[in-house]
Protein backbone atom coordinates (compact mmCIF):
# COMPACT_ATOMS: atom_id res chain seq x y z
CA UNK A 1 0.00 0.00 0.00
CA UNK A 2 1.27 3.31 -0.64
CA UNK A 3 1.62 6.53 1.17
CA UNK A 4 0.32 9.59 -0.58
CA UNK A 5 3.36 11.38 0.49
CA UNK A 6 1.18 13.79 2.58
CA UNK A 7 0.03 16.08 -0.50
CA UNK A 8 -2.76 17.67 1.31
CA UNK A 9 -5.42 14.96 0.52
CA UNK A 10 -6.54 14.94 4.40
CA UNK A 11 -6.86 18.20 5.16
CA UNK A 12 -9.39 18.72 2.04
CA UNK A 13 -11.44 15.56 3.39
CA UNK A 14 -11.49 17.18 6.69
CA UNK A 15 -12.81 20.30 5.27
CA UNK A 16 -15.68 18.94 3.66
CA UNK A 17 -16.56 17.16 6.65
CA UNK A 18 -16.17 20.48 8.66
CA UNK A 19 -18.69 22.02 5.84
CA UNK A 20 -21.15 18.81 5.86
CA UNK A 21 -21.20 19.32 10.05
CA UNK A 22 -22.13 22.88 9.57
CA UNK A 23 -24.65 22.42 7.00
CA UNK A 24 -26.68 19.80 8.82
CA UNK A 25 -26.75 22.08 11.84
CA UNK A 26 -27.64 24.92 9.72
CA UNK A 27 -30.17 22.57 8.06
CA UNK A 28 -31.44 21.56 11.61
CA UNK A 29 -31.86 24.76 12.86
CA UNK A 30 -33.55 26.19 9.77
CA UNK A 31 -36.17 23.30 10.26
CA UNK A 32 -37.02 23.92 14.09
CA UNK A 33 -37.05 27.88 13.61
CA UNK A 34 -39.77 27.12 10.44
CA UNK A 35 -41.75 24.75 12.57
CA UNK A 36 -41.71 27.08 15.60
CA UNK A 37 -43.61 30.19 13.92
CA UNK A 38 -46.90 30.29 14.68
CA UNK A 39 -47.61 26.99 15.58
CA UNK A 40 -51.59 28.48 16.89
CA UNK A 41 -51.95 29.50 13.13
CA UNK A 42 -51.31 25.83 11.97
CA UNK A 43 -53.56 24.41 14.25
CA UNK A 44 -55.99 26.66 13.71
CA UNK A 45 -55.86 26.02 10.06
CA UNK A 46 -56.26 22.08 10.80
CA UNK A 47 -59.40 23.06 12.77
CA UNK A 48 -60.86 25.32 10.17
CA UNK A 49 -60.78 22.65 7.53
CA UNK A 50 -62.41 19.88 9.45
CA UNK A 51 -65.23 22.57 10.33
CA UNK A 52 -65.45 22.97 6.80
CA UNK A 53 -65.51 18.90 5.63
CA UNK A 54 -68.32 18.51 8.67
CA UNK A 55 -70.01 21.55 6.67
CA UNK A 56 -69.99 20.05 3.47
CA UNK A 57 -70.67 16.82 4.28
CA UNK A 58 -74.11 18.25 6.10
CA UNK A 59 -73.09 17.54 9.66
CA UNK A 60 -73.49 20.86 10.49
CA UNK A 61 -76.46 23.45 9.46
CA UNK A 62 -75.17 26.99 8.05
CA UNK A 63 -75.51 29.13 11.23
CA UNK A 64 -73.58 26.18 13.35
CA UNK A 65 -71.35 26.63 10.85
CA UNK A 66 -70.59 30.55 10.55
CA UNK A 67 -70.79 30.35 14.60
CA UNK A 68 -67.91 28.25 14.99
CA UNK A 69 -66.01 29.58 12.15
CA UNK A 70 -66.60 32.99 14.08
CA UNK A 71 -65.04 31.29 17.83
CA UNK A 72 -62.47 30.20 15.84
CA UNK A 73 -61.26 33.57 14.46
Amino acid sequence: MMWDGGNGSMWQWGGLMILAVLAAIAVGTWLVVRASRHPERRVGDRARDILAERYANGDLSTDEYHERRDALR
